[in-house]
């Protein structure tokens, strides 16, 4: 990095904008400035940032970005990438996850590269992993699980005040850990039936679900379960898989790779790291391990099928 904190040589001069400046636009911004790019956001609210502008149109028509972050509330979404369209605006685009707030399809548009925000995808150690299931030739069973409680995840912020407590924004462990439901089908295939159960069941004063668990059938594995919540007061994220002749574990909080028992990697990149990975990659175009605009729906299909099979206790097909 030089004198100012960015990234020496690491991109060419790109205009990015950031639409949304919660904590996560911040990031977005940040992150791109460190990048060396030239950085623009758009908020309605008067923020601490050099250049910012009210709306989307009037963001295209004065500073004609490269590539656009879709980084505000997930109930906005659909609205923002309409904006885009109506334009026609034809660089990149990411669409924080989960894509919108529920299933829907957008609109048809021109963008040269558009992905959704699944950045797990480009940790060391999910990428290990998915090395080593492309060389396995038939998996059993498989189990995720992610837990967090909810107070602990901004302790600046009241939880009850943020768009995770509210099912209208887009919150509920559906889709706040909707990471688990992409790397399913990043890892096992397109699933073929599942059912599910979950709800608001624990004391947290909010109004979105606060665990669910779920049962589905992959193309490439009969048995996966994902187990989401809100509670756990020690942060989880794990994934067993277990294939005809090995038992893999990964634990993505202690950064441990496990085959049978035996550590076989390690890593703990800081919390900037696989966002950086990600912007550098649309900035490349290179789209091999980005969630792409299909699977970006492929993940609401599930959430929608989810929701559906907690509601009516059945199996919902594909």
């Amino acid at each position: 990095m030089d004198h100012t904190g960015r990234e020496a040589g690491s991109t060419a001069i790109v205009k990015a904008l950031v639409v949304g400046f919660g904590s996560i636009g911040q990031r977005h911004a940040r992150l791109l400035d460190t990048l060396g790019c030239s950085v623009a956001v758009v908020s309605r609210r008067e923020v601490d940032f050099p250049r910012r502008y009210p709306d989307i149109s009037v963001a295209l028509s004065e500073f004609h970005p490269d590539y656009v972050v879709l980084a505000g509330r997930t109930a906005e979404h659909h609205d923002d990438l309409t904006a885009l369209v109506e334009g026609d605006f034809a660089g990149r685009v990411l669409i924080e996850k989960p894509l919108f707030e529920c299933l829907r399809e957008p609109s048809p548009h021109r963008f040269s590269h558009v992905a959704v925000a699944y950045n797990l995808r480009f940790h060391p150690l999910m990428l290990r992993l998915h090395e080593y299931l492309a060389d396995q030739s038939r998996l059993v069973a498989a189990h995720a699980y992610v837990g967090q409680y909810l107070p602990q995840w901004r302790p600046d912020t009241d939880y009850r005040n943020s768009y995770s407590a509210r099912r209208s924004e887009g919150g509920g462990v559906l889709r706040d850990l909707s990471h688990e439901l992409d790397y399913a089908h990043w890892l096992f295939g397109p699933w073929t039936r599942l059912t599910a159960m979950g709800g608001h069941h624990s004391e947290l004063e909010i109004d979105s679900e606060d665990v669910f668990s779920i049962m589905l059938e992959t193309r490439r594995c009969p048995v996966v379960t994902l187990q989401l919540n809100y509670l756990d007061r020690k942060p989880r994220r794990e994934i067993l898989i277990h294939t005809d002749s090995h038992s893999v574990r990964l634990d993505l909080i202690d950064g441990i790779f496990e085959i049978d028992g035996e550590l076989k990697e390690t890593a703990k990149p800081d919390r900037d790291h696989t966002y950086l990975a990600e912007h550098r990659a649309m900035i490349a175009g290179d789209m091999a391990a980005m969630a792409s605009l299909d699977d970006g729906i492929e993940a609401m299909r599930m959430i929608d099928a989810a929701e559906r099979a907690a509601q009516t206790c059945v199996w919902v097909a594909r």
